[in-house]
């Protein structure tokens, strides 16, 4: 009972960074009209996070194993805490871009510090469901903010709803704080040279155990944020909020039911490539005639086989928190890569060959997935774990 509350918490430290992203996506309208003189520049408040975890995600990995997953969490829940608060006095455009670039910092600290925490407190069956909860944070928390944030933003105003969300990031840091997580203590580790910049990244992607979570993470979210941004706008309007609506919640609930159950009974990277696999088949129902709506929900859906499959592979693959951290790390730094490129990318393809080009294209970036993950499984049918 313990284990699961605290696992909860964990949870809950994982909807505080997600918000971190909704905070600004969710009421972006209303930001706009904050800052009429700089809409051009809108999209770097809410992306300038993806670009700091792209290229510092492998880093974070390395730093838990030194600094400690726990003490991590806290000061990134704290530091999100105190900037978000800060945020509630509504300062100038180029201050608030500057304190989410520091956010990204306090975000990749939490996305990072918190499964790795999950993991070493639980093991066997817990372990799956724990792994399939956390994977479910981001999903959830855009939903609790376009049903919740967005009437608090309505009827108490933005500022309210930055100093809410900064407080109970702070109240989560304080109840992880009591709650008596036992954990491994970090290393005991020679002082960070630069030169392990270099290190950090080879000794993470040269491992097929390491990386592989990561490398298929990079595929799936170099399509998910982007079809969830554009397949709603070529539906009918009267369906594109609904079908928006249930697109992640579909995932949420496929994870939850089938994956783990699926992996009492296959691997974790065959769940994972059947999530991938059964998407190409949903975009191929486009081509069959099946209704834009009913691909869009049923593509969402089995790439929630992706989505608790890829989160509960890394406890699976790597057996030391050292190499958890190293791999979430991974995992945080490809999944931001995808956020920044995916978007430009398939409407840069919508642009020029169409939808029927588009799908295409994202049927050879599943398949490329797959691809990825069978010659990583053939790697590590070669090697010991790290």
């Amino acid at each position: 009972m313990i284990q699961a509350f605290q696992v909860l918490l964990l949870w809950l430290a994982g909807l505080g960074a997600a918000t971190q992203f909704a905070k600004i996506a969710v009421p972006f309208p209303e930001l706009v009209l904050l800052y009429p003189d700089h809409a051009e520049s809108m999209g770097w408040l809410l992306s300038i996070i993806s670009l700091l975890g792209a290229v510092l995600g492998a880093v974070s990995g390395a730093v838990v194993g030194r600094v400690g997953a726990l003490k991590l969490l806290i000061g990134g829940l704290c530091l999100g805490g105190a900037l978000s608060i800060f945020q509630a006095s509504l300062p100038g455009f180029y201050t608030m871009l500057a304190t989410r670039f520091v956010e990204g910092v306090s975000h990749l600290a939490i996305v990072v510090a918190a499964p790795t925490l999950i993991a070493q407190i639980t093991s066997g069956k817990a372990r799956n469901i724990s792994m399939v909860l956390w994977s479910t944070f981001f999903g959830v928390a855009f939903a609790l903010n376009a049903w919740i944030g967005l009437p608090v933003v309505e009827h108490f105003g933005l500022p309210f709803f930055f100093a809410l969300h900064g407080g109970l990031m702070i109240a989560i840091a304080g109840l992880i704080l009591l709650c008596g997580l036992k954990v491994q203590p970090s290393q005991d580790v020679a002082p960070w040279r630069w030169s392990e910049l270099i290190d950090v990244h080879l000794r993470t992607y040269r491992s097929p155990f390491v990386s592989a979570p990561a490398i298929g993470w990079f595929f799936y979210t170099l399509t998910f944020v982007s079809l969830l941004a554009i397949l709603p706008s070529r539906l009918p309007e009267g369906h594109a909020a609904t079908v928006a609506g249930l697109m992640p919640l579909a995932g949420i609930i496929l994870s939850w039911l089938a994956v783990p159950i699926l992996l009492s009974r296959m691997s974790c990277v065959s769940v994972i490539n059947l999530g991938f696999a059964l998407g190409m088949f949903a975009i191929a129902g486009v081509f069959l005639g099946v209704p834009l709506e009913l691909v869009c929900v049923c593509l969402f859906a089995v790439l929630g086989l992706v989505q608790g499959g890829s989160f509960a592979a890394v406890p699976i693959l790597n057996q030391t928190p050292e190499t958890q951290a190293l791999s979430y790390g991974a995992m945080a730094q490809m999944g931001n890569a995808g956020n920044l490129l995916g978007t430009p990318v398939l409407l840069a393809v919508l642009g020029r060959t169409g939808e029927a080009g588009m799908l295409i294209t994202v049927i050879g970036i599943y398949a490329a997935a797959i691809l990825a993950h069978v010659a990583l499984a053939r790697k590590r049918a070669l090697r010991q774990p790290a």
